[in-house]
Protein backbone atom coordinates (compact mmCIF):
# COMPACT_ATOMS: atom_id res chain seq x y z
CA UNK A 1 0.00 0.00 0.00
CA UNK A 2 1.01 3.13 -0.88
CA UNK A 3 1.42 6.62 1.22
CA UNK A 4 -1.00 8.15 -1.22
CA UNK A 5 -3.44 5.51 -0.54
CA UNK A 6 -2.96 5.40 3.49
CA UNK A 7 -3.68 9.28 3.29
CA UNK A 8 -7.09 8.65 1.34
CA UNK A 9 -8.34 6.17 3.49
CA UNK A 10 -7.68 8.07 6.84
CA UNK A 11 -9.40 11.31 5.10
CA UNK A 12 -12.12 8.92 4.53
CA UNK A 13 -12.15 7.00 7.72
CA UNK A 14 -10.16 9.60 10.37
CA UNK A 15 -7.58 8.20 11.88
CA UNK A 16 -8.38 6.50 14.95
CA UNK A 17 -7.92 3.00 12.53
CA UNK A 18 -4.45 2.33 12.91
CA UNK A 19 -2.21 2.40 9.82
CA UNK A 20 -1.25 -1.41 10.37
CA UNK A 21 -4.94 -2.71 10.52
CA UNK A 22 -5.74 -0.47 6.73
CA UNK A 23 -2.24 -2.10 5.32
CA UNK A 24 -3.53 -5.88 6.45
CA UNK A 25 -7.19 -5.22 5.11
CA UNK A 26 -5.41 -3.78 1.86
CA UNK A 27 -3.28 -7.09 1.61
CA UNK A 28 -6.31 -8.78 1.87
CA UNK A 29 -8.84 -7.22 -0.05
CA UNK A 30 -6.71 -5.04 -2.96
CA UNK A 31 -8.20 -2.03 -3.40
CA UNK A 32 -8.63 0.92 -0.82
CA UNK A 33 -12.30 1.03 -1.93
CA UNK A 34 -13.37 -2.19 -0.71
CA UNK A 35 -11.16 -1.30 2.47
CA UNK A 36 -13.07 1.44 3.26
CA UNK A 37 -16.37 -0.25 2.84
CA UNK A 38 -15.68 -2.48 4.89
CA UNK A 39 -14.49 -0.33 7.59
CA UNK A 40 -17.63 1.63 7.21
CA UNK A 41 -19.66 -1.27 7.27
CA UNK A 42 -17.83 -2.97 10.51
CA UNK A 43 -18.82 0.58 12.06
CA UNK A 44 -22.36 0.57 10.93
CA UNK A 45 -22.78 -2.74 12.34
CA UNK A 46 -21.60 -1.59 15.56
CA UNK A 47 -23.95 1.04 15.88
CA UNK A 48 -26.74 -1.21 15.28
CA UNK A 49 -25.68 -3.94 18.33
CA UNK A 50 -27.35 -1.42 20.41
CA UNK A 51 -30.17 0.75 20.90
CA UNK A 52 -29.26 4.02 18.90
CA UNK A 53 -31.56 6.16 21.54
CA UNK A 54 -30.98 5.54 25.32
CA UNK A 55 -33.25 7.91 27.37
CA UNK A 56 -33.39 8.53 31.34
CA UNK A 57 -35.65 10.80 32.35
CA UNK A 58 -34.38 13.95 33.68
CA UNK A 59 -31.00 12.36 33.46
CA UNK A 60 -29.40 11.92 30.14
CA UNK A 61 -30.72 11.30 26.46
CA UNK A 62 -27.93 9.31 23.95
CA UNK A 63 -29.00 9.59 20.49
CA UNK A 64 -26.82 7.67 17.99
CA UNK A 65 -29.56 7.76 14.62
CA UNK A 66 -27.35 10.67 13.62
CA UNK A 67 -24.43 8.86 13.79
CA UNK A 68 -25.57 5.99 11.73
CA UNK A 69 -27.09 8.33 9.08
CA UNK A 70 -23.69 9.75 8.68
CA UNK A 71 -21.91 6.77 7.58
CA UNK A 72 -24.32 5.57 5.76
CA UNK A 73 -23.93 8.95 3.76
CA UNK A 74 -19.79 8.40 3.71
CA UNK A 75 -21.10 4.83 2.87
CA UNK A 76 -22.63 6.59 -0.41
CA UNK A 77 -20.29 8.77 -0.92
CA UNK A 78 -17.58 6.23 -1.31
CA UNK A 79 -19.05 4.90 -4.67
CA UNK A 80 -18.83 8.11 -6.43
CA UNK A 81 -15.40 8.88 -4.68
CA UNK A 82 -12.10 8.39 -6.84
CA UNK A 83 -9.33 6.05 -5.20
CA UNK A 84 -5.77 6.55 -5.97
CA UNK A 85 -5.58 2.66 -6.69
CA UNK A 86 -8.83 3.20 -9.25
CA UNK A 87 -7.63 2.31 -12.86
CA UNK A 88 -7.70 5.19 -14.88
CA UNK A 89 -10.97 5.85 -16.67
CA UNK A 90 -11.22 5.54 -20.08
CA UNK A 91 -10.46 7.92 -22.70
CA UNK A 92 -12.55 9.68 -25.53
CA UNK A 93 -11.33 6.07 -27.54
CA UNK A 94 -14.12 4.21 -29.49
CA UNK A 95 -13.25 1.13 -31.35
CA UNK A 96 -15.15 0.55 -34.31
CA UNK A 97 -15.15 -2.06 -37.08
CA UNK A 98 -15.60 -2.28 -40.49
CA UNK A 99 -16.80 -5.32 -42.62
CA UNK A 100 -14.79 -5.23 -45.75
CA UNK A 101 -16.13 -6.88 -48.91
CA UNK A 102 -14.91 -7.32 -52.57
CA UNK A 103 -16.08 -5.05 -55.15
CA UNK A 104 -17.80 -6.62 -58.08
CA UNK A 105 -15.50 -6.57 -61.08
CA UNK A 106 -16.01 -4.88 -64.34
Amino acid sequence: MTGEVLHWLQALLGSDTPPEELASRYERLGTARAVAHEVLQERIAQLLTDPLKVTVNGIVTVDNSSNLAGLERRLAQLETATAPDDPPAAGPFTVSAIDLRARARR
